[in-house]
């Protein structure tokens, strides 16, 4: 229910900026720009996925960076509170540590634990089973990122490909080969491409951001999961 409200709260912020934009831009026929949404929507259709495509990163970064956070908390008492009741032979009281214990920490000490009755390499495997189900859910659905970080820029090219393929046909339509002609038209579809690589290189950046948090979770992880099995 609370990761439910969290999401709405973010969309719901991001409907806000959507529509700030959408009044901002006014867009018109001429050349004339007056501020970024008027210049980004100049790219033409191609900038709808792409500005798609940076909404739902940042969405994405803000939802996964929140749930890092909140599940990688390492809980140090709670890993002496354990072993602790482990030297004095109380397995049945370092269970109940893990259980009112609400971090990923504690949902994976118990699972081994919980086993009790079990040698202790049957404990310590449930615990990097328990450890790596935890990790995987902090990844979900970062592979999107990666995945935007590569179509974004691609896109991008596309638009500027077909605003060239335009200029030049209007050119031998017209018969003109004008500065303005070429230049006017031309800027506006590079705009797509710079757009695309901006969008792509703030989600590589977020998917290694988020990455990076996993990995330094997972270090201090295995470091208090390695105190806990050699009291098993």
């Amino acid at each position: 229910m609370n990761n439910f409200v969290h999401n709405y709260k973010i969309l719901k912020m991001l409907n806000i900026y959507i529509l700030s934009v959408i009044d901002q831009a006014k867009l018109t026929d001429t050349n004339s720009v007056n501020n970024i949404a008027e210049l980004l929507m100049k790219g033409g259709f191609i900038m709808i996925p792409i500005i798609l495509l940076s909404i739902f990163s940042v969405y994405l970064f803000i939802e996964r960076y929140s749930y890092i956070r909140k599940a990688s908390v390492i809980d140090e008492s709670l890993v002496k509170n354990i072993i602790n009741e482990l030297k004095n032979n109380r397995p049945e009281e370092a269970l109940m540590h893990t259980r009112y214990n609400k971090t990923s920490l504690g949902k994976i000490l118990e699972s081994g634990l919980s086993q009790k009755d079990k040698s202790a390499k049957a404990m310590e495997s449930n615990i990097e089973s328990a450890a790596n189900l935890e990790i995987a859910m902090m990844e979900k659905d970062m592979g999107y990122l990666g995945i935007i970080a590569g179509v974004a820029p691609m896109l991008g090219f596309i638009g500027t490909i077909s605003g060239v393929i335009k200029i030049f046909y209007n050119i031998s339509l017209s018969d003109n080969i004008s500065i303005g002609n070429i230049s006017s038209g031309l800027y506006q579809k590079m705009i797509c491409s710079g757009t695309g690589l901006i969008v792509g290189v703030i989600a590589y950046s977020c998917y290694h951001v988020l990455l990076m948090m996993i990995d330094r979770y997972s270090i201090n992880l295995q470091k208090q999961v390695n105190e806990v099995v050699k009291v098993l």
